[in-house]
């Protein structure tokens, strides 16, 4: 996409949809999203409400790329997905499995605010036991832990075999600091980085610093498929793409990008359109025998209607697509 189109005209395109939640993820009961449809399909905005403008114009490329453009070429037909795994009870695991048909990895979320260690470990266990010991399980803290923390962490949870931990640390100093700490007392676990890359001015620097073991990237916190691609490339570590809590339109933008990179060795965060009650479309993106097939999300009129935002909600997420707008029409978002 070269020229960015009025926002006149992406507000005639645009349905704000609200989603409920099967289960509270990263503190969300109903996922808000702005979709927009364009010459080239259905393009998905849906920076969560705590972002600010200039961070949420990223997203506005990244639609506008789904809806304007084409995305680069796929080296691969589909992609293998994980089962995400919100940090609920370990009697409610085998449960949220169930929704994730055929897949062998899954991603735990660990450090939530309110819950201990144990609850940590407790859920973790009820992940192992229920997929068996050939599963790959990895955590995510999203940042929540410090140093002393994640290092005893992780500590107690190699006992279940962890094929990494995503952004167990905040910042990029931090994880730096994990890395030496978990050689150091023999701790073997890899370190992926997430919020380092999505949300940082320079997002090469967790792999100049040698923070991380790999990267986890998400399309529309980085303007777009062929912009995340190019972070994957300058960082120059092997990478997991994954969900921002996408509908559908944005899975599948998630999809290109994984279809795309030219090697892929491991599961992808792109399962999670079953953590909804309902999806925008018809035909849900949900994995079938762990994987998602590429292609392009169509978003169902019926559904569009059934899941619109109150009007307060769709006011304010039209308001927030103009603001984001005049960021782009102004230059770069970084």
């Amino acid at each position: 996409m070269t020229t960015l189109p009025p926002a006149d005209e992406l507000l005639a395109r645009a349905h704000v949809v609200a989603l409920p939640m099967r289960v509270r993820f990263r503190g969300v009961d109903v996922r808000e999203a702005l979709l927009l449809e364009g010459p080239s399909g259905w393009g998905e905005f849906s920076p969560f409400v705590e972002y600010a403008d200039r961070e949420s114009a990223r997203w506005l490329s990244a639609a506008l790329e789904a809806a304007y453009a084409v995305w680069p070429a796929p080296v691969r037909d589909a992609v293998g997905v994980n089962a995400t795994v919100p940090a609920v009870g370990p009697d409610r695991v085998p449960e949220v499995l169930a929704r994730f048909d055929g897949c062998t990895t899954a991603k735990v979320k660990v450090a939530e605010r309110g819950q201990t260690l144990d609850d940590d470990i407790d859920r973790v266990a009820a992940v192992r036991s229920a997929m068996g010991p050939s599963a790959h399980i990895r955590v995510d803290a999203n940042g929540g832990w410090d140093v002393a923390t994640a290092t005893e962490a992780l500590r107690r949870l190699t006992a279940y075999d962890l094929e990494y931990a995503e952004q167990p640390c905040a910042s990029v100093e931090d994880l730096v600091e994990l890395r030496t700490a978990l050689a150091r007392n023999g701790i073997d676990v890899l370190i992926a980085a997430d919020e380092s890359i999505r949300k940082a001015e320079d997002p090469i620097r967790v792999a100049r610093l040698g923070a991380a073991d790999l990267v986890v990237v998400k399309v529309a916190p980085l303007g777009g498929v062929a912009s995340a691609l190019g972070v994957v490339e300058a960082c120059g570590l092997p990478a997991v793409v994954s969900s921002a809590l996408d509908t559908s339109v944005g899975i599948a933008a998630g999809v290109a990008l994984a279809a795309a990179l030219p090697s892929l060795d491991h599961a992808c965060g792109l399962g999670t359109v079953g953590l909804f009650e309902r999806d925008v479309s018809a035909d849900p993106w949900r994995p079938s025998g762990g994987l998602l097939g590429v292609g392009r999300a169509v978003a169902d009129p019926d559904a569009l209607a059934d899941l619109a935002a109150p009007p307060d909600r769709q006011q304010w997420w039209r308001d927030r697509l103009v603001r984001c707008h005049t960021v782009l029409a102004e230059g770069s978002p970084r």
